[in-house]
């Protein structure tokens, strides 16, 4: 069975190139284009493993990337100085000035979050105000997409599936298993990412359980966060019921109304 599924939740490519230089610690002004090349399109892989449809920019980016390795590998004429690629600019030189450029638009925005969540904080004289008592720590950030494609790379790392030979036809939509997730945190505060995964045997059922967890995002009914980058993800649910049942109503209106091609 073949799941085809578009999400738009990815941020872009030049996102997953800042995620990768901050998990594996590389300095943004000197960035190993070998590693982050091998990095990336072992992401990308991921992706079309899942048969996400990939925008074309990652694909152009993988491009991009591969070229400037090759560009950086080819034998420069031997001199004296030092080697200056051939007597041309550094091939990293519009990358690296590229993802400098665009970590500032991005760190401007999250100022700009921060305070608008600050402004919310601020109530004026009036009416009565109802506030909620919140045992969550404010200290949790958002996780990212990647964030969690790491973390469901590393759930497949642990999981050994044995291959078997015998034709069985399995029926399991993303549908069932989006209501399986809203069950589970309707009835808990929040749950770590990893223990949707800890009965599930087949690989079918991780990556069908995972796409469940990506539309949840896209849909705005579960918040995942973490500590800190890279540790342990906690998922939380975002609406209350009544918004859940408005959401997924409409959700399987979209879906009866495009039925996915036959594969």
């Amino acid at each position: 069975m073949t799941y085809q599924c578009k999400l738009e939740i990815f941020e872009g490519p030049l996102d997953l190139l800042l995620h990768l230089l901050k998990e594996q610690k590389m300095d943004i002004y000197d960035i190993p284009i070998a590693e982050i090349t091998r990095q990336y399109l072992r992401y990308l892989e991921m992706m079309q493993e899942m048969n996400l449809e990939l925008v074309g920019e990652y694909l152009v980016m993988a491009a991009e990337l591969t070229r400037i390795k090759s560009k950086i590998l080819l034998p420069a004429p031997e001199t004296d100085e030092e080697p200056d690629f051939g007597g041309g600019e550094d091939p990293r030189a519009e990358l690296m000035r590229r993802l400098r450029e665009y970590q500032r638009y991005r760190d401007a925005a999250f100022e700009l979050r921060m305070k608008e969540h600050d402004r919310q904080q601020v109530f004026f004289r009036g009416g009565e105000i109802e506030i909620e008592e919140s045992s969550e720590n404010n200290e949790l950030v958002d996780a990212t997409v990647f964030d969690l494609l790491k973390a469901y790379q590393s759930i497949l790392d642990t999981k050994t599936f044995e291959k078997d030979y015998e034709i069985e036809i399995t029926e399991m939509s993303v549908t069932d298993r989006i209501q399986y997730i809203l069950d589970i945190l309707n009835s808990s505060d929040s749950v770590t990412f990893e223990s949707f995964f800890t009965v599930l045997n087949s690989k079918q059922e991780i990556v069908v359980t995972f796409l469940a967890i990506l539309e949840l995002m896209r849909l705005k009914l579960l918040r995942v966060q973490q500590g800190q980058h890279f540790e342990t993800i906690r998922i939380y649910k975002a609406a209350d019921q009544k918004t859940q049942d408005a959401v997924l109503q409409e959700y399987q209106r979209t879906i009866d109304a495009d039925p996915p091609e036959p594969s």
